[in-house]
């Protein structure tokens, strides 16, 4: 590693200063050189040139980016999106308050309306002025303290008034006072950390410490020295102890978030744990003991990573002796409305508050939000940019939203196919089979978004497939 980055890297793990952390990922040396030249004067600066090294630079940071600014491209794909949406999905895994922008020069309207949808903040085509580039970041960045100050004020107010949202308030009233570990799954972006907090501060033990650490954020070979502590010496690098978050948080709460991507390895340590307490520290031999309440949580279906052998039976079946099933926000009904509220509110000293017209507030309505809560936040925000003070129009909402998913890409060629059609080919030496598949599923994509007015999930429904591979299949079928 260049000298440079390593002072980079060492800036932005110590966060002695007031700047901000920007990480920049591009495969393109020159853009890595040339931006890497002006963002380091405003902000401790992490550069990488692949999803693979942005994930380990990150690892190896105290303190998570505040910011990222990525390319779509990437290697080992760099003509396609794909390395890029998986990294806005992991970056917001680490740190759901980061502001994720997109410098691509893939920018068409399919893979903006998917960055945003799933997380990313703001899209910017290449190439980019450098003076438009730090105001949207300097903007982002207050966002992100304004998401911050946010949390700290309001960790326990969970907005929902539908019956979905009762009776997960209803749990939280039942779960907080007891002894045994609660299990949270939920789709990204419903407010599943948000939930483990007020579990713990609506409990008895809402004076002792808090602590949330999330599995997928640090590396597996770091992990359980994090969780279990370890002596000094235990390892290179081990200059001084660390008592580890099972000791440190004492009698009080420690949320397990991500759970599911918890090493194999660690997950049998973990369920000793649960079952009696007991652990050891890295290098010691003498038994530690943890009264800590344990909750964890997950965007995976665990009982499946069960079936799938990539989570222990028995740790799973410990771990769900509580459960709370957030829904996404299409099944929440009018808690949109409340959202839209909140977050107008929430965001008014930095962006300018709008109002939705009669049509804008009907599509609000029947929009699905895939991206859940943190997408409806983006929304929010975009609108507000665009459209400060004003009223918003229907189609002026449309725009900010994933409900088109360019059905006139998608092939209407497939007629009925007779036994005589199919013998006539294959005698002729012209079937293909790939072809005619191809054409009766784009054709079975299109009717199913048709007759449910191009709302995702019900389509996929219908054609009893997931959301997220019917998008991946009309993504497929539009460029083929």
């Amino acid at each position: 590693m260049p000298e440079n980055e390593q002072n980079n890297l060492s800036n932005a793990s110590s966060a002695t200063d007031d700047k901000a952390i920007l990480l920049l990922v591009d495969d393109d040396p020159l853009i890595l050189e040339g931006l890497g030249f002006i963002l380091r004067k405003q902000y401790n600066l992490i550069s990488a040139d692949s999803r693979q090294q942005a994930v380990e630079k990150i690892n190896q940071s105290d303190v998570l980016p505040s910011l990222a600014l990525i390319d779509l491209g990437l290697p080992p794909y760099p003509h396609k999106p794909d390395e890029g949406f998986a990294l806005i999905r992991e970056l917001l895994s680490r740190q759901p308050n980061m502001k994720v922008l997109v410098l691509s020069g893939q920018d068409n309207d399919v893979n903006i309306q998917h960055a945003l949808t799933i997380g990313a903040v703001d899209f910017i085509a290449k190439p980019a002025e450098p003076d438009l580039l730090l105001a949207r970041l300097r903007h982002q960045q207050r966002l992100h303290e304004i998401d911050q100050r946010r949390d700290e004020q309001e960790k326990t107010h969970i907005v929902g008034d539908s019956t979905a949202m009762q009776v997960v308030n209803n749990q939280i009233a039942q779960f907080a006072d007891s002894p045994f570990p609660v299990l949270i799954e939920g789709a990204s972006g419903t407010g599943k950390e948000l939930v483990a907090r007020a579990l713990h501060e609506n409990s008895v033990r809402s004076n002792e410490p808090y602590f949330a650490i999330n599995c997928a954020a640090i590396a597996p070979d770091l992990l359980e020295a994090q969780l279990f502590g370890h002596a000094k010496g235990a390892f290179t690098g081990a200059t001084q102890e660390h008592k580890g978050f099972f000791i440190e948080a004492g009698k009080g709460t420690l949320l397990l978030d991500e759970i599911g991507e918890l090493p194999l390895a660690l997950q049998g340590k973990l369920l000793r744990v649960i079952e009696n307490g007991e652990f050891y520290r890295i290098g010691e031999t003498k038994e530690k003991h943890s009264q800590a309440r344990i909750i964890a949580a997950t965007n995976k279906t665990l009982s499946e990573e069960v079936k799938n052998e990539c989570f222990r039976n028995d740790l799973y079946h410990r771990l769900s002796i509580l459960n709370i099933q957030l829904p996404s926000l299409s099944l929440r009904g009018d808690d949109v409305f409340l959202l839209l509220n909140l977050f107008i509110e929430s965001y008014a000293d930095t962006v300018s508050p709008f109002i939705l017209d009669d049509g804008a507030r009907e599509l609000w309505s029947q929009y699905d939000y895939p991206g859940n809560v943190r997408e409806l936040r983006n929304i929010v925000i975009r609108l507000g940019t665009k459209y400060p003070g004003k009223s918003v129009n229907k189609e002026q909402l449309s725009a900010e939203l994933e409900t088109q998913l360019s059905t006139h890409a998608l092939t209407d060629n497939a007629t009925s196919v007779s036994d005589e059609m199919i013998s006539r080919e294959i005698s002729n030496d012209e079937f293909d089979l790939d072809k005619l598949l191809g054409e009766i599923e784009g054709r079975s994509i299109r009717i199913a978004l048709e007759m449910n007015d191009n709302n995702v999930s019900k389509a996929a429904k219908a054609l009893k497939i997931n959301r997220t591979t019917l998008y991946s299949r009309v993504q497929k079928l539009g460029s083929s």
